[in-house]
């Protein structure tokens, strides 16, 4: 699968019976480095088997929970169809998988849940957007990150205005393309039986209101910045149509079927990233103006509970960072780990993912970067 969402976050996050893997790894999209992407996999799968025995698994139980993902070794058409990295969880109810416009650093985990931190770059407004690619002929939906991007394939949404409007009478067909005008400004003009401009823009409206009635649905729990592409003509027209908060105010000019995924991603990132930076400098500012009135803390024994609880407003974590304990029915830290064991889970793993899914703001950070230079730092909203 290529979408992630909350909701698929909530069904990762269920209890599982039995052990839980959880594989991540970088993947190269295309070119002879490809190849590296099936010998990866192959080696995290045999330290997976390891794991698992090491857990009291009897090792033919253990090939054959992983028998699934050892099969996606030798298929081609899987390979080819990668992004920037991959996602992997098996258990003895499920197995599922992710190709993700992030380069995971190679773990494994096997646990008593799904190890599900990585993920959360990707859900999180903090370094995650989407550009919308708008012309006459083609509509295109990309989700980036600080990494890569990927194309989204929009199966619900006319992917063009002739589509759009395919139900119209044929003579209040209208079709748009640019052109450059005597003093050499790029203008939109319209063929047609009787059209007048008016017409025309009134049915770029009906399609773009399509267009943001189908986005949503699939952005409803969305709060990543969306970046339009397009001729500067449409973007007041899409303007009007939207009712996406998020929409960036400035977008990318020029007709986007000439521009590849690589070429928007550049561009929309240039757009995003000074405002990824001002939300974590004001994140960062309001923790430190909070401190000493008992709405931040930095102890991991009291942010667990409380994101679990959903007291949790922002929550500030050391990326490529685990600590192992155990968790009670209530959220609290029943013991703390040495190292990881099966029976035992990420305790910042399952602070991060609670405090998403309560509705607070994660920022994965180097540990230099968070407040107390301690791995787990939270600002409470009560």
């Amino acid at each position: 699968m290529n979408a992630l969402s909350k909701d698929e976050l909530k069904n990762l996050i269920k209890n599982q019976k039995g052990f839980c893997v959880s594989l991540f790894m970088p993947t190269h999209r295309s070119g002879a480095e490809t190849q590296q992407n099936q010998i990866r996999l192959k080696n995290l799968l045999r330290e997976a088997e390891e794991k698992l025995v090491a857990g009291g698994m009897r090792p033919q139980e253990a090939k054959a929970l992983l028998e699934q993902a050892q099969g996606l070794s030798g298929n081609i058409p899987f390979w080819r169809k990668q992004s920037d990295g991959l996602a992997l969880f098996l258990s003895p109810e499920m197995f599922g998988f992710y190709c993700l416009p992030a380069t995971f650093e190679k773990l494994v985990v096997v646990s008593n849940r799904f190890h599900l931190k990585p993920l959360l770059p990707l859900l999180g407004v903090e370094k995650r957007f989407y550009i919308l690619a708008l012309s006459q002929n083609n509509l295109r939906f990309i989700e980036g990150t600080a990494q890569g991007a990927r194309e989204i394939d929009l199966e619900t949404i006319p992917r063009n205005l002739d589509e759009a409007l395919r139900y119209d009478e044929p003579e209040k067909q209208i079709r748009f393309h640019t052109g450059k005008s005597g003093n050499g400004k790029r203008t939109t003009m319209t063929s047609g039986h009787g059209s007048t401009r008016d017409d025309a823009k009134e049915n770029i409206f009906k399609y773009f209101r399509l267009i943001d009635k189908g986005l949503r649905n699939l952005l409803r729990d969305e709060r990543a910045p969306l970046v339009l592409a397009g001729v500067d003509y449409l973007f007041p027209i899409y303007r009007e149509a939207n009712t996406y908060a998020n929409l960036m105010n400035e977008g990318i000019p020029g007709n986007p079927e000439g521009m590849s995924t690589e070429q928007l991603h550049k561009q929309a990132l240039a757009l995003v990233t000074p405002s990824f930076r001002n939300t974590e400098n004001d994140a960062l500012s309001l923790y430190r103006q909070s401190s000493g009135t008992g709405l931040t803390s930095n102890d991991i024994g009291e942010i667990v509970p409380a994101a679990y609880h959903g007291r949790v407003g922002m929550l500030f974590f050391a990326t490529g960072y685990q600590e192992w304990g155990a968790i009670d029915s209530e959220g609290n830290i029943a013991r703390r780990g040495k190292g990881e064991k099966s029976s035992e889970e990420d305790l910042l793993d399952f602070a991060a993912i609670h405090t998403f899914l309560n509705g607070g703001t994660v920022f994965p950070l180097a540990q230099e970067k968070i407040p107390d230079n301690t791995p787990l730092a939270a600002v409470f909203r009560y």
